[in-house]
């Protein structure tokens, strides 16, 4: 008796937060959908292309956040990507409509445990490399809501996004690219990164029957030149078809789905014919999303911190405070 009251106590556990989002994301990779490309290409939602922004920080969200909040966006049809907590809305002197179900996201950073916490003898000591060694993970949800769930917000968390530009040839990504220095070679019909040689290869624009193909071929592969040793430093040591290759591979879309969004480009996937080996990674693994996210953003704020004059790398870490 024992022993079946414990094995049905364990099933009815609530699922974590990683097991939750990851069974989520694997459910829409099953049915066709990625969740960090393919909403875009449905239509359905007129949201502005970009990432999910805090209407009272201004900040961007980051990592897994974006695809939790992507995900709600089209799931729920609304018309802006500004969130707020309750708490926020409360003291801009707005409020949160009853009945309104709010976002859990996630609010991740480290803590170091009592046990741990000895001060070093010597000042001069590599206290930054003791308290990374320390420090312990964790992860928290908090909740989110939508502009459109609320009532009184000022005009400036609402206001209306300006028109998107025609997208084909796009100023911006091709200022991005140059002001990177990755060595870009054009020529040839297959588009790849070669980590030993540091080297982007890519077919040239013209050969691609829907031009702006190219930018969304161009900016994967500078994911992937993201992750070189003198870079983010990203283990790219995978052969084709292993688990550790399509980690790499997932890190690149999902980096890519970041940029394109932020230069008003659609994202969609480029290489859906890997979805097996996705699904496997995350089956296998259930924190291994938020890691691809996490690394994918800072890819994604690697690239864009090119862009000329402003850097897009100063206010997108808002997974960092529960009120971002």
């Amino acid at each position: 008796m024992s022993r079946r009251f414990t094995r049905n106590h364990a099933s009815k556990a609530k699922p974590s937060l990683y097991e939750e989002v990851t069974a989520r994301i694997i459910a829409d990779l099953e049915a066709g959908t990625f969740p960090w490309a393919q909403p875009w290409a449905a239509g359905s939602s007129d949201a502005r292309l970009g990432l999910p922004r805090n209407a009272a920080t201004g900040r961007t969200y980051s990592g897994i956040n974006v695809l939790i909040l992507w995900a709600q966006l089209f799931d729920r049809g609304f018309a802006s990507q500004r969130w707020l907590t309750f708490r926020q809305a409360t003291a801009m002197g707005a409020t949160v409509r009853k009945g309104e179900r709010g976002v859990g996201v996630c609010y991740a950073d480290t803590f170091i445990p009592k046990d741990r916490r000895s001060e070093p003898t010597d000042p001069a000591a590599a206290q930054g490399d003791r308290h990374e060694a320390s420090a312990v993970p964790f992860l928290r949800r908090y909740v989110v809501f939508n502009v459109a769930q609320c009532e009184g917000l000022p005009d400036r968390c609402i206001a209306s996004a300006p028109a998107l530009p025609e997208p084909r040839i796009v100023p911006e990504a091709e200022a991005l690219a140059r002001a990177t220095l990755a060595d870009i070679r054009h020529g040839g019909d297959q588009a790849f990164y070669a980590p030993r040689e540091d080297v982007v290869c890519l077919p040239p624009q013209s050969a691609f029957f829907d031009q702006i193909n190219y930018y969304r071929t161009l900016f994967h592969e500078l994911g992937h030149w993201t992750g070189h040793h003198r870079r983010l430093n990203r283990d790219q040591s995978g052969a084709f078809g292993s688990t550790l290759y399509a980690a790499e591979e997932l890190v690149a879309e999902v980096t890519t789905a970041f940029v394109c969004s932020s230069l008003s480009i659609v994202p969609t996937v480029r290489h859906a014919d890997y979805i097996g080996s996705w699904i496997d990674v995350l089956r296998a693994d259930n924190r291994a999303i938020f890691r691809a996210a996490s690394q994918a953003s800072k890819a994604a704020d690697f690239l864009l911190a090119f862009r000329a004059p402003v850097s897009a790398n100063a206010d997108d870490q808002a997974q960092h405070s529960p009120d971002a």
